[in-house]
């Protein structure tokens, strides 16, 4: 199976990800589980579990029917367990959790789940309890069987052993059998009626512990240690039981010129998914993609909605990591890569050349950070930019953008690991090397206050002019990340056909902002009077006077910096709290709360971003290497340090 600690683990592939023993990229693979006498089929995705990396779980859980979420016994919910959870509650998705590490000092199962309770809203009914912890960790106690099992290393391996439950945990497990048998008797009356007669079966149980995770009424926790191999049998088999199979979803809802589409998850109906990923090895571009309807086979001709491009599949195959099976089709439900499709984005929609259908595109967060990067010779500038395009094309939320005015060339994302490994992979992957220069961080512009404004474009420079007036009122919108078009016009003052284009014209100037350029947090914008020429106003005079009307208006509007805050957290010995707490004071750090995480002190607090760079090596020296910290963005305020208009 391999280890992470010994840099072999067959989903974490990369050089870097064995170098750092994490997860930077997510892998796909396809196993098989034989549960209750059957077989079945289970499409795993592992996800990184760092924040700079969570662009990975959003296309994920984007393309995927239910989630598995890990949570380490000592450390609980971390921060970046809150963004994973509300990332499932944005696409709907009915996770089981499984609390690991069971095996290690300062394991604490009851903990964990209480803050998952506390911490992510989640109404949790564990299903398995420990036999013991850390050191004295020995199996778990499945509370659907009531039986406990063990997992005894035999010069031979493992050997999976049932058994009665010890009488000191006896009273515990049948405290939460009752909690389980009492959330089922509340389904319906069906399962009531039964409840109280105490005849529920355990294939009701069963099936109601399904209906209840289906419906995200309840998370169905587990644990045990992976590293041991204790308790993943069980999981696999519940995850099974209780999380959706392809079949569940009867069908799945898309568009296409402008009315809904819907397509049956059956094999007979035409061919439809969505590409999460892209990729480049030696066979050209790897599409990454979960088949909803249909069946995908090489030779057959899909369509591309966004490009309107009909292309020819050269292969497919079963993922196993990195590692690719060439398969004859990929059915309903299978996640896979298609080779062969050109001018495929991550989002994108493919389909059946004559049933076209597009899904909901897949969102992402913006970057916070940047780098200015340079090329280190001639030959390495030549080769730059269809690295830079290659590398923004397999992650989203890497941007690139060239300053004007200094003719910088600017990577941005997620933190500092995200791009330290972007940029180590222009060497390692496309042979360009280059050298960073300082960090920046990706601010906000925003308007503080209600302004009025007219703008009058009038053109004549002989023949046909530009005529267009308008007469708008901004309004900011705390927190809001898109700007909100109100059209007020009456009596036709400026006909329709003109109206979308001052929104237009104000959109596109949201990416650049009056203060520094930053891009613009969310504001309304209310057309509330103009005026059109009969002969000299179009559609582009109208975008135009847009645009100079938002020049002109939004420094009127007292326009503010918003820079990024983190949430921090970091794990220290207690020795070290004083002068942990003290740099995050200097820092302009505003600590939150404090709690104990076996003999370590947990601090909470936000920072801005600004004084984050290079946190992690000071963390390391000011507390001999023993603290561990993680942050990802909290919101955006504003700064004390910002130009003047």
């Amino acid at each position: 199976m391999g280890e992470v600690h010994d840099g072999n683990a067959i989903m974490d592939h990369r050089k870097d990800e064995q170098e750092r023993g994490i997860t930077i990229t997510s892998a796909a693979i396809t196993c098989n589980w034989n549960y209750r006498g059957e077989d079945y089929k289970i499409n795993i995705i592992d996800t990184p579990g760092h924040v700079d990396f969570t662009a990975e779980v959003e296309r994920s859980l984007r393309v995927l029917d239910g989630a598995v979420g890990l949570f380490c016994a000592v450390g609980g919910v971390e921060p970046q367990s809150e963004t994973v959870w509300k990332q499932a509650n944005k696409y709907g998705v009915p996770r089981i959790g499984f609390i690991n590490k069971m095996d290690r000092d300062g394991a604490d199962f009851d903990r964990v789940v209480e803050q998952i309770r506390e911490r992510l809203g989640a109404n949790v009914l564990p299903i398995a309890i420990p036999i013991g912890a850390s050191d004295s960790f020995q199996g778990i106690i499945d509370l659907l069987e009531m039986k406990a099992i063990y997992w005894d290393v035999d010069e031979k391996g493992q050997e999976y052993r049932l058994d009665e439950i010890p009488e000191e945990y006896l009273s515990q497990a049948i405290r939460h059998q009752e909690a389980i048998l009492e959330a089922v008797g509340e389904i319906n009356d069906d399962f009531f009626e039964k409840y109280m007669e105490a005849t529920l079966t355990q294939e009701d149980v069963l099936l109601g512990l399904r209906m209840l995770t289906l419906n995200q009424d309840i998370v169905p926790v587990l644990c045990g240690s992976a590293y041991k191999n204790i308790g993943v049998q069980t999981l696999l088999d519940y995850t099974i039981a209780f999380l959706p199979s392809p079949k569940d979803n009867v069908s799945v809802t898309g568009h296409w010129d402008g009315q809904d589409v819907t397509r049956l998850t059956q094999t007979q109906e035409p061919f439809s998914g969505l590409v999460f990923k892209t990729d480049n090895d030696k066979f050209g571009k790897l599409c990454y993609v979960r088949v909803y309807s249909g069946t995908v086979s090489p030779g057959d001709t899909i369509l591309n909605p966004r490009t309107g491009e009909k292309t020819r599949v050269s292969r497919v195959f079963q993922m196993r990591s990195n590692s690719k099976n060439a398969v004859d089709a990929l059915g309903v439900g299978d996640i896979g890569t298609i080779v062969g499709l050109k001018d495929v984005r991550t989002g994108d929609s493919i389909c059946a050349a004559n049933a076209p259908i597009v899904f909901e595109q897949i969102s992402f967060p913006a970057p916070v950070m940047g780098y200015v990067i340079e090329a280190k010779s001639q030959k390495d500038l030549d080769k730059l930019g269809v690295a830079l395009s290659k590398l923004q094309e397999e992650d989203p939320t890497i941007t690139i953008h060239t300053d004007e005015f200094a003719g910088q060339t600017i990577i941005s994302g997620m933190g500092e690991l995200h791009l330290e490994v972007r940029i180590n992979e222009l060497k390692d992957v496309h042979g360009v090397e280059v050298t960073k220069g300082n960090p920046q961080i990706m601010y906000k512009e925003a308007i503080t206050q209600t302004t009025r404004h007219i703008e009058k474009l009038h053109k004549q420079t002989g023949g046909r002019g530009q005529f267009a007036d308008i007469e708008v009122i901004l309004e900011p919108l705390e927190g809001a990340e898109d700007m909100e078009f109100v059209n007020e016009i009456k009596g036709g003052v400026i006909p329709t056909e003109y109206i979308p284009s001052v929104e237009k014209g104000f959109r596109k100037m949201m990416s650049q902002g009056t203060i520094q350029g930053y891009p613009m947090e969310g504001f309304r914008v209310r057309l509330i009077d103009g005026k059109a020429h009969q002969v000299d106003s179009d559609a582009w005079s109208f975008e135009c006077a847009a645009v100079d009307a938002f020049k002109a208006a939004v420094p009127k509007a007292k326009p503010v910096l918003l820079e990024p805050i983190m949430s921090l957290e970091v794990t220290v010995p207690e020795e070290y709290m004083g002068t942990v707490l003290g740099d995050i004071s200097k820092r302009r750090g505003q600590p939150s709360g404090m709690e104990d995480r076996g003999q370590d002190k947990v601090i909470k607090a936000t920072v801005p971003l600004a004084e984050m760079v290079g946190y992690t090596t000071a963390l390391r020296t000011m507390t001999a290497g023993r603290g561990i910290s993680s942050m990802e963005l909290s919101h955006y305020d504003k700064s004390p340090v910002e130009a003047e208009v």
